[in-house]
């Protein structure tokens, strides 16, 4: 059985690698291709293969799905934060 996670819609913009849900109201499904290639290309960043503006063209090139070169960053930015915070503990 193949098993959904839902995340709350917190904000009018939907994430790359979500969409609205159709079957719940105010939360958002993941897109699993998109998800995959988002992993992909952040461990291009990060061992410096690709450029942000480039990986933001790789994606939208396998996904169809655009998104800006600041966008990623964000992304990107975020998961370090995160990573950093985890290893202080």
């Amino acid at each position: 059985m193949n098993k959904t996670i839902y995340k709350r819609k917190t904000s009018s913009t939907i994430p790359f690698g979500y969409k609205q849900s159709e079957d719940m109201d105010g939360f958002m499904e993941p897109i699993p291709e998109q998800l995959s290639a988002l992993e992909e290309t952040k461990e291009h960043i990060k061992i410096g293969a690709l450029s942000l503006r480039g990986a933001a063209e790789q994606l939208h090139y396998k996904t169809g799905r655009s998104i800006s070169a600041v966008g990623l960053k964000k992304i990107v930015d975020k998961e370090r934060k995160k990573s950093l915070l985890a290893k202080q503990i």
